[in-house]
């Protein structure tokens, strides 16, 4: 199962999730008590194993403030937590492709794509609705836009989702395991991997462990 820890701003997160080797990193751009500058993020992901995606974390900001971090190589994938319709996204996605094309010398085709994706997030009270079509890339299932709450996830287990899915919202060492049998693409923990606000080194390494082992 892979597995996402979000929220790192510190030399020591870094640390943490380099040991640990998650598949992907999220720095939160939006206003949040985990909340980074474009020059700390560079920083971190300087620092940040190759192996590992990083993902940016934004609350209807501004297209060209993430293609700009996407251009830096801060960036691979943008999480959308805000009111984010399909043209901002079809926008965000075509500034960043184009670049991706400029720098490897080459078109896009289908079977090469773009390398920017998108992550759309899903709040857990729109799951009885209908899910319009969207070209993001991956969906996000969450109680809110990053409240660390859980949330039913009974709704889940019967639900089909046409894109790849994360899994967030209050998951944490006592109930991933529940998480992971709902077969999502990937979890995604942020608070459940700290204590008192900050990110722990050994719930983090469990987190990862239990994921592993995981289907």
């Amino acid at each position: 199962m892979r597995i996402k820890i979000c929220g790192l701003f510190r030399d020591e997160d870094i640390d943490y999730v380099n040991e640990g080797r998650p598949d992907f990193a999220g720095f939160v751009f939006a206003p949040s008590k985990r909340q980074v500058s474009a020059p700390l993020a560079q920083y971190l992901r300087f620092r940040l194993a190759n192996d590992i995606v990083p993902v940016g974390v934004f609350v209807n900001a501004p297209v060209n403030e993430i293609a700009a971090l996407y251009q830096s190589g801060i960036i691979s994938i943008a999480q959308l937590h805000g009111n984010e319709d399909e043209s901002y996204i079809l926008r965000l996605k075509e500034i960043c492709d184009a670049y991706s094309q400029k720098r490897s010398g080459r078109p896009d085709t289908p079977e090469t794509g773009g390398t920017f994706k998108v992550i759309k997030v899903i709040k857990s009270e729109q799951l009885k609705q209908h899910l319009a079509p969207t070209c993001a890339d991956y969906l996000l299932v969450d109680s809110g836009a990053g409240t660390g709450k859980s949330f039913d996830w009974k709704p889940l287990k019967t639900k089909k989702f046409k894109l790849p899915w994360f899994l967030a919202g209050g998951v944490n060492i006592k109930n991933i395991e529940q998480g992971i049998e709902l077969n999502p693409f990937a979890i995604d923990v942020s608070s459940g991997a700290e204590t008192n606000g900050i990110k722990n080194r050994d719930k983090i390494l469990q987190l990862i462990s239990i994921a592993r082992k995981g289907k």
